[in-house]
């Protein structure tokens, strides 16, 4: 079975070029419902951009959520090998995606980085803060400038590919021994399918209520869709 290699600003992504006979089950919209998102306008170096946001909670204790998100042995279990110096001002790189500066750190409480991949910079800032509940949030905002990317794809661009990562994140602290699911397998399975549909759906949502023209917040989310899943997606 032959798979395709796609790009999206910042997420590479793998699509089957068939449909896949593996199953996978999720519960769809406990996973779509656990994440918070919004869009806002804002600028960065005097340019316009879009910082767009998302977060959710994790029952866990905030000094091993920190270490799963800050140890070069850990990451890769639930997201990509990284190499590099993990540390201000140290620069890395996540295996056969973007690379960058680490800005800023504080241990247990926040850090953040530039994220550079194909010729563009964007900027992450990553927070951890214990909730109501006792759990600890972990808030993660991605500011993008407003380029054709954006015009194309919208908030989903880096939207989905970090609230999939989160998923994997919460996977693996409920199971650190479970193999991380095949991205293809996934992007092809029935749920996994709604899962990126309905996250699609939602930031094209946020970007509507930032502002965004809402036809055109529709047809970003439509074509994100149709980025991760391989599938083409008719406009509604």
């Amino acid at each position: 079975m032959r798979r395709t290699r796609v790009d999206l600003p910042g997420f590479v992504f793998y699509a089957r070029t068939c449909k896949s006979r593996y199953a996978m089950d999720f519960d769809v919209e406990g996973l779509l419902g656990a994440v918070e998102r919004s869009v806002h306008l804002g600028e960065r170096n005097g340019l316009p951009a879009r910082p767009v946001t998302l977060s959710r909670a994790f029952k866990t204790a905030v000094h091993n959520l920190w270490d799963a998100v800050t140890n070069r042995e850990r990451i890769p279990r639930w997201f990509l090998p990284i190499s590099g110096e993990l540390e201000p001002g140290g620069r890395y790189q996540l295996e056969g995606n973007a690379g960058g500066l680490i800005t800023e750190c504080e241990a247990q409480s926040r850090f953040s980085l530039t994220w550079e991949f194909a010729g563009d910079t964007s900027w992450v800032d990553v927070h951890l803060a214990l909730n109501e509940s006792g759990h600890i949030r972990l808030t993660l905002t991605h500011t993008t400038l407003l380029s054709e990317h954006w015009h194309e794809y919208g908030p989903g661009a880096v939207g989905v590919g970090w609230e999939l990562a989160l998923m994997g994140l919460r996977s693996y602290l409920s199971d650190p021994d479970q193999p991380m699911p095949d991205e293809a397998e996934f992007a092809a399975s029935t749920d996994g399918r709604a899962i990126i549909a309905g996250s699609s759906e939602s930031w094209g949502q946020a970007a509507f209520a930032a502002g965004e023209d809402p036809d055109q917040a529709i047809q970003a989310a439509l074509r994100t869709t149709a980025f991760y899943t391989g599938e083409t997606v008719e406009p509604a």
